[in-house]
Order: C-alpha cells, then structure tokens, then sequence
C-alpha cells in the first residue's frame, strides 16, 4: 500500500497524537513482557573505569539522557521532568535499574525496542518525544553498552512514573504504531563508501546518539521529520520548537552555518560560545549535558560533517554596514529602538555590535538575529539565559531578562532594531508577537547555577 495515501487517509486521527514536542525524551515504564531479540551484545560487560568512546557513560552523555530523564533537583535518570504539548503535559519516565519503577526489569531485547523502535517491555507504544527516529541509527554494539551503563553503573531509584497530562479521548498510543511506520527509518546507521572516517562518525553522532534533526528539521503536517538525513531535502534545515527556533545547521549564509569555520563550530559545541554566537533555548542543555564531554576527534567529526551540508536556503552573504555605529556614537537615535538599545544593551554588545566575543556574542551578522523567525531573540530579549556550564564553571556574563523593563512595543522596537543595524537585513517584529511569546514563557533563572548529575 502506498504510505503517502494511507498518511493522508490517517491525518485526522494521528494528529491528536503527532503533535508531541521532542525536547525531552519519554524513556520505556517498567512492564512485564517484551517482543523481539536482542542485539549483539558484544560491547557489553563490565563498565569501563574511564569514559571512553566506546563506554555507556560516554555515549549517555553523547545521547544527552540526562537532561532529559533528570527533574530539576532530583536523583538522575528518575524522571519526572515534564514537557508541554499542544495536548497536555507529559513526563520523562525513570531509566534507572530500580525493579518495579524503573527498567530494572529490561533485558537487553526490551531495552533495545524502547530506544530504536519506541517500543515500551509491555508492548505500548512510545510518544515521539522520545526521539527513536533518530536513535534508530545508533549500531548493535552501542546499544549494548548504554545497556550495560544503566544496568550496572547507574543508582536504581524508586520512584514512581508520572502518568502523561493528556485527557484519554487524545492518548491513543496505539496509532503511534502506524506514525512509526510511516515515518521511521529501521537498521542501524551505514556508512558511506564515497566519504571519510571522519565525515562518516560525524555523520553517525549527528542523525543517532546526538539526535540533532528531532530539533533542528521542520517537522511535517503529522510532526514527522521531514528528512532523517542529509540524503532528502530540509534535513537540520531550522525548525520552530517550545518558543524558541532551532538554528538552521546547513551552509545556509544568513541564519545557518555558512559562516562559520570547522575550528569556530568545534569551539560552540565545546563551549557553548564562540566569535559569532552563544547557545540559547535546549542547546544550553545541549552543551552543559552532551556535547562538552565528547572528545576532541568526536566534536571535530561533527563540525566536519555539519560544514559539509550545503546550503538549505539560498541567502545573501552577510556584509558588515558601519553607518549604525556611526550614529550611534555620534548620539543619532533617530532609528527607531536604537535609544532603548544603547540604554539596556550597548553596554555588553557595543555600539558596534561586535559584543565582546567569545562570551558576550556578536549581534552583528548572528544568524539568530538574522533569521526570519524572531522567536528565538524575543524570547531571550524578554526572559534572559539561563547558565552555561562547561567543565564545572558557569559563564561569567550571561543575558539577563528585560520582561519587567521593558513593555510589548518596546521589546519589539529593539529587537526590530537589532534585527536591522549593522548590515543586517531581517525583518521586524511586532508588539503582538511579543505580548504573545510573554503569555507563553517565564524569565530564565539566570542567577542560578544548578546542574543535573548522571553520579
């Protein structure tokens, strides 16, 4: 049967349940049971003392669970973060080896199920907010030693799951078995005979373990990702997501990556900065749980693979334009915001917008400032940054939030400013856009250094 004309047929139904947010991933609840046979098991045994590439500590960090299975403030992989939808609230479920509330009672046939068909022990089928789509990718020998970590190496924790917010007449998981089919790729990730080791481990962190495209490709009418890969069109294109909108990671010129070198991507995904930006939104997480912990040939990899993608949308070269500056040094505030950006913002990014890099961002040709969605720059223009961490330090500056400062029109006077000075060219925003993201979010605690621990 031809999947495009069953999709359409479905539509009506598989949209109470498609609609699910992929920021935090919904892990299998403990059940009797379980279909299938396991995966080779040959990485699994004893967990190495050293986080390795091959161990499961390693590749828990590379897959972010914690961030994920982690509430604010309680036991790790326990659960009970909750995650807004369109639907209702649901909750990270607990991953640790606890027997009854946990997946103490997982083989590794049950685990393997859960992680790349989105396939609980008993046989329910899983929300896309847990991302097998991509998980799907990652190889037999890699599923075994996350395994092997969270059986061995993890603290078991009794604690109940918490049901998902979502009244029963929309929790229909069952048609999440034919979302599945049309839309998951089965079969570990096989590499490319036409590209390098490199480009090929990339390649694998990046649509697998890193799961980059469940927030990064715009999702289709049913919340599908419209490409698992770079191989179909608008894979890692941009995408709208909880507020925020998840960077364009292709060559794109304007809001994408075209800029940017391999050595000044390496150093975002280190560090969380670089000369050009800062991380935002979920990428906060990102950083301060996954990405800083690979090692050096992992991020190299990654960068490799993301700066060979070409361009998803066909922009224009950012080119610097120095007249801003000029009036603003010269006490010109004629454009309209430029006052309120001087009072409340000069004094970290300059007159100049040239920031103070690599901790204090450029605004000047940012791709977040130049991309067509200004969700991402409203939302920390109202609500601030919460820390980046990296090696158990936070960031010395961070952005504060401007909510109580500032009203609905002057937020979008100075984020229409911005999003036109310096040579960039984006289109302004609108006091209604603003009143509208305000009703939706809440200032970050910037002030607040508070880390999730996977020991």
């Amino acid at each position: 049967m031809n999947k495009r004309i069953l999709g359409g047929g479905l539509i009506a139904l598989l949209t109470l349940t498609a609609g699910l947010r992929l920021a935090y991933s919904e892990a299998p609840a403990a059940a009797a049971g379980g279909p299938g046979a396991a995966p080779s098991a040959t990485a699994a045994g004893a967990t190495p003392s050293s986080a390795s590439p091959q161990s499961g500590e390693y590749l828990a960090h590379a897959a972010d669970c914690v961030a994920c299975h982690t509430a604010q403030g309680g036991a790790a992989f326990a659960g009970g973060r909750g995650m807004g939808s369109p639907l209702g609230t649901i909750y990270a479920t607990n991953i640790t080896p606890d027997p009854d509330t946990g997946i103490g009672q997982y083989t590794l046939a049950d685990f393997d199920h859960a992680l790349r068909q989105g396939i609980a022990r008993d046989g329910h089928r899983l929300y896309p907010s847990m991302p097998y789509p991509s998980y799907a990718k990652i190889t037999d020998a890699d599923v075994a030693a996350l395994y092997d970590y969270f059986m061995h190496s993890v603290r078991p924790v009794r604690q109940q799951n918490r049901a998902p917010d979502i009244r029963w007449s929309l929790n229909l998981r069952w048609a999440m078995g034919i979302w599945s089919w049309l839309f998951t790729e089965p079969g570990a990730y096989q590499a490319r005979a036409d590209r390098d080791a490199q480009w090929n481990r990339g390649a694998y962190l990046v649509q697998g373990l890193g799961h980059c495209g469940a927030c990064h490709t715009p999702r289709g009418v049913l919340y599908q990702e419209k490409a698992l890969t770079e191989a179909k069109a608008g894979y890692l294109a941009g995408a709208s997501l909880d507020n925020w909108s998840a960077t364009d990671l292709t060559g794109t010129q304007a809001q994408g990556l075209g800029r940017w070198s391999e050595a000044e991507l390496q150093q975002f995904l280190k560090t969380g900065h670089n000369g050009s930006g800062a991380a935002f939104g979920s990428m906060i997480d990102a950083i301060n749980y996954s990405t800083q912990y690979l090692t050096d040939a992992d991020i190299g990899a990654m960068a490799h693979y993301l700066k060979s993608l070409p361009a998803a949308h066909d922009t224009a070269a950012w080119s610097a334009d120095p007249a801003t500056a000029k009036a603003l040094n010269g006490l010109h505030y004629e454009a309209t915001g430029s006052r309120a950006y001087v009072t409340y913002c000069a004094g970290c990014h300059g007159h100049d917008g040239l920031g103070r890099p690599p901790f204090i961002p450029a605004l000047a040709g940012n791709p977040a400032i130049l991309d067509p969605d200004p969700v991402s720059l409203i939302n920390i223009t109202l609500n601030g940054s919460s820390p980046i961490v990296v090696g158990e330090r936070p960031d010395v500056y961070r952005m504060v939030p401007f909510r109580a400062a500032l009203d609905d029109r002057q937020v979008a006077e100075v984020v229409s400013f911005m999003r036109g000075a310096w040579g960039n060219k984006a289109a302004p925003v609108t006091a209604q856009q603003v009143a509208e993201l305000r009703g939706k979010t809440a200032a970050a605690r910037y002030y607040e250094v508070d880390l999730l621990r996977m020991r």
